[in-house]
């Protein structure tokens, strides 16, 4: 192994995006979320979606992986989960979390904190019952971030409720729902040249939205 295997300081990019200033972003932040969203559906719209969710546990240790963002309104930002997964153990303990965007080929950044809450059972019902047929056995056959001694054990779970629920609808698991962060606080980020980026962050205060620029 050569001494500077691993190495990656030569791996550059530069930021050619155009740049954001207060002028010209919203005064809501889900009006800016929304704005930027969409444009990102128009260039990606496989991945637009795809997000960063960090949670932690109550000892303080943090855990990050990629989940789809089903809807969002003024009210929050909601994915789906089973409820007794990693980060669904980590929310029964420290109910907060952060959701972060990226989007490449625009080079912006957002990042969303708050407390999050469970959705409602019938929410989970209707939003389960949307899924593909596969989607929903795989949901009643996972206990999310169990162990398993193979793949063969989860694939052969499947094939028996394929067998037992075959032209009957598939119920929606106890364990397996929504949640919903309600933001306390935003940052979007804009790539610009020689790493001066733009960065802006919006604080709930009250029952408005503080809005400052930071330092790259």
């Amino acid at each position: 192994m050569s001494d500077n295997a691993g190495d990656v300081t030569h791996l550059r990019r530069e930021y050619v995006s155009s740049g954001i200033t207060r002028d010209t972003i919203a005064s809501d932040p889900f009006v800016q979320f929304t704005e930027w969203f969409d444009v990102a559906c128009k260039v990606r719209p496989d991945d637009a979606s795809s997000m960063t969710l960090a949670t932690a546990n109550k000892q303080g240790m943090p855990s990050a992986r990629i989940v789809l963002l089903k809807h969002f309104d003024v009210e929050g930002f909601a994915w789906y989960t089973d409820y007794q997964s990693q980060k669904g153990c980590e929310l029964e303990e420290n109910p907060q979390a952060e959701i972060m965007f990226y989007w490449y080929g625009l080079e912006r950044q957002v990042r969303i904190q708050g407390r999050v809450e469970k959705l409602t059972s019938e929410q989970a019902d209707n939003y389960f019952h949307q899924r593909p047929i596969g989607s929903q056995l795989s949901a009643v056959a996972s206990q999310q971030s169990q162990p398993i001694a193979s793949r063969d054990e989860l694939e052969a779970r499947v094939e028996q409720l394929q067998s037992q629920y075959k032209n009957q609808e598939v119920p929606c698991p106890e364990r397996w729902g929504g949640y919903r962060l309600i933001p306390t606080k935003f940052e979007f980020w804009q790539g610009r040249e020689s790493r001066l980026h733009d960065r802006f962050t919006y604080s709930l205060d009250g029952n408005s939205w503080e809005i400052k620029r930071l330092q790259p």
